[in-house]
């Protein structure tokens, strides 16, 4: 991988955007604060008092400054931001008028389409339905609230702050201010049952979004609840019983007319899907601006010039690289025709509509075997396409290993 403190980041940029390649352009933009961490995070956010000097005021400044580069390096591709997401951390510890300014941002930096898809992440109790009509009259469309769980217990062990009241008025403030609204739940939290999880979908589907995400929570090495497995203070959750409660996910989401359509995925319709996610798992480009974000700019029209890159993980050495007029880029790194097969495989398989067999040609034998295992449907795959059953989804990791490499 390459160093980019010299700038070489925007020099990447240049030689993988190309007009005339057909892809769609996203924007992320990662906001790094949270009020507390949550004890199973391993994101780059930072509480109060752990940003060293840091402040929302300097984060603001540098974005901006990071989207002039951007500009600077972009003049001329000719593609407008079909979709854009604030992420982080949690976006709206900024004030609103600071989220709308890096969205006026963002907007001049590479234009808006006329029908783009803006997002915010929100805790909560990070947001009023004062803020959330401000977000909308900026431009926002979507919100996805960090729900994780209706029942205060799973709250207590995930280190969540909300009050599980506070959902429900955060959807209906969304609503009232016409955004689209995403729930996010989180299953598997150590001291979590089944039932327990039947309540936070229960609930969850009660408040009518027009999305949910269900991730299975994975307790990383170095935070704060893996210090608590390690030393035996929680228990991981069974294998078997998160895979209940996936099935269970499904069957109930399924039955109140949501659909999947990736993984850990589901929306009311088709037009409800997160844009901005498809856009990754069908490797589309996008530009990453914050702390730690991560970029890729897929092939020129010959195939070659496929880059990744990610920026310098701590505020304050962002904000630092930025107004000395360098590139916040950390590293570099360049993508062959085979890391591009494999990743196309990799996340286009989680999604339902599957993956042409021919991205995979040679694996008859492992298909077969898949096939056999229950993991992909025996009759798709006869007709020329690969799709995950819900044991399939299950094993997605198990059937990307055996396709892939």
């Amino acid at each position: 991988m390459e160093a980019a403190r010299d700038g070489a980041a925007p020099e990447v940029a240049r030689d993988g955007a190309a007009p005339e390649v057909a892809r769609d352009l996203g924007i992320y933009v990662h906001v790094p604060f949270c009020a507390v961490r949550c004890g199973y995070c391993d994101f780059n956010t930072y509480a109060p008092g752990e940003a060293a000097g840091a402040t929302r005021e300097g984060y603001v400044e540098a974005a901006l400054a990071e989207m002039a580069m951007a500009w600077g390096t972009m003049h001329g591709d000719g593609r407008p931001a079909r979709t854009v997401f604030f992420g982080g951390g949690t976006p709206t510890m900024l004030d609103p008028a600071a989220l709308a300014a890096l969205l006026a941002g963002v907007r001049a930096t590479w234009g808006l389409a006329d029908d783009a898809e803006v997002t915010t992440e929100a805790n909560p109790d990070s947001v009023t339905p004062e803020s959330l009509a401000t977000l909308a009259e900026a431009g926002f469309t979507r919100v996805s609230l960090g729900m994780q769980s209706a029942v205060p217990h799973v709250l207590a062990t995930l280190d969540r702050t909300h009050e599980p009241a506070n959902v429900a008025r955060a959807v209906e403030g969304a609503r009232a201010a016409g955004l689209a609204v995403s729930l996010d739940l989180i299953y598997g939290t150590p001291g979590e049952s089944l039932a327990d999880w039947r309540t936070s979908l229960e609930t969850a589907i009660a408040l009518g979004p027009d999305h949910v995400s269900a991730y299975a929570l994975v307790i990383e090495p170095g935070t704060r609840m893996g210090g608590q497995l390690r030393r035996g203070e929680i228990a991981a959750t069974d294998p078997d019983t998160q895979a209940d409660m996936y099935e269970l996910a499904d069957t109930l989401l399924s039955e109140a007319g949501y659909s999947w359509y990736e993984v850990s995925n589901w929306a009311r319709t088709p037009a409800d899907a997160c844009r901005h996610n498809v856009a990754y798992w069908h490797s589309q480009d996008w530009w990453g601006v914050g702390p730690g974000a991560h970029s890729y700019l897929g092939p020129g029209p010959d195939g070659t010039g496929a880059r990744r890159w990610w920026n310098v993980k701590h505020p304050r050495a962002y904000a630092a690289r930025l107004a000395a007029g360098e590139s916040p880029a950390a590293e570099v790194e360049p993508l062959s025709a085979e890391d591009l097969a494999l990743e196309a495989v990799m996340l286009r398989l989680r999604l339902a509509d599957g993956i042409p067999r021919s991205l995979v040609e040679g694996r008859s034998e492992q298909i077969a075997r898949l096939v056999g295992d229950g993991l992909l449907d025996g009759r798709d795959a006869l007709a020329g396409t690969l799709r995950l059953t819900r044991r399939g989804r299950l094993l997605a990791d198990l059937a990307v290993r055996a396709l892939a490499f």
